[in-house]
């Protein structure tokens, strides 16, 4: 079993196994060449992913739209916390602008939650997602929605759009959300997803970090629920604090235990896992809609 021990620590305090490779290839090259020249606002660089030449190489990508400033203030997040700025109306077709010239053949969309807004911005959410379709047929999608407060008459908005793909995070635990997701709730996450796939969404998606104190059967029971929600792929990665001010990171988790974890997912019955340190909401994206 590998432990943190002083031999496979890294200069930053880090395990040797949250090392990040430099992306490299030629279609990574070429896609940061694109992303510089035409000012392309992606979550791959401007969160730092470090799954963003693999990504990238397999032709996905992920956008975030209604700004990049959320109203709530998660305690994991680094994305600002305040007041957003108003609606860009132009931003549907400006992402699906990008996803053209970018060539991409699975786009991942985010958003930041908009709790100011009446439709909690999934009118913003289905134009966009109408945008990319009438401008790339080919290309197919995932939606990662915040909880719309779990508005049904915003969630259905997504559920028309029917995306290939619809995930929804639980980021943690139940006994953590409270202090990880300072506004959100567990039951209320669970309910949006279970209700997705009761409304007919093909593939439903959700996932958890690890690192921030939870317990190995705290991990294991998140899992089965989201199994009872009816819930396909599953991602468990490692959090890694954005600053000082963030929550600290508890544990690192190793390698042999996100392996004890997905082997446990599978046998749920998950549809795909995804369980590594390095492992984010859209890796492996494209593989999903499978």
């Amino acid at each position: 079993m590998e432990t943190v021990t002083e031999s496979n620590i890294l200069p930053t305090g880090k395990p040797k196994w949250l090392k990040v490779k430099l992306p490299i290839g030629q279609k990574y090259t070429e896609l940061r060449g694109l992303v510089d020249k035409y000012k392309l606002n992606t979550i791959c660089t401007s969160g730092s992913c470090p799954n963003m030449g693999e990504c990238w190489g397999e032709g996905t990508a992920t956008f975030m739209i209604l700004g990049n400033v959320c109203t709530r203030s998660c305690g994991f997040c680094g994305v600002k916390t305040g007041r957003p700025e108003t609606v860009d109306w132009d931003e549907p077709e400006k992402v699906a602008r990008s996803i053209k010239i970018m060539n991409i053949k699975h786009a991942v969309i985010t958003s930041v939650d908009r709790d100011d807004l009446k439709d909690m911005g999934s009118i913003i959410w289905i134009e966009t997602i109408k945008a990319i379709r009438r401008m790339n047929p080919e290309t197919t999608l995932e939606t990662l929605i915040p909880d719309f407060q779990g508005a049904e008459r915003n969630i259905d908005r997504i559920v028309e759009a029917n995306p290939e793909v619809v995930s929804h995070n639980m980021e943690t635990v139940r006994r953590l959300t409270r202090e990880v997701r300072i506004q959100a709730k567990y039951d209320r996450s669970l309910e949006v997803l279970r209700y997705l796939k009761q409304q007919g969404i093909r593939r439903t998606k959700s996932g958890i970090m690890l690192g921030l104190g939870e317990k190995e059967e705290e991990v294991i029971q998140t899992m089965q629920d989201l199994r009872d929600a009816n819930v396909d792929i599953v991602t468990i990665g490692q959090y890694l604090q954005p600053s000082k001010k963030h929550l600290p990171v508890k544990e690192y988790i190793t390698p042999e235990q996100f392996e004890k974890y997905e082997k446990i997912g599978k046998e749920m019955g998950f549809r795909h896992v995804e369980s590594g340190a390095l492992v984010r909401s859209s890796y492996h994206a494209q593989k999903h809609i499978l």
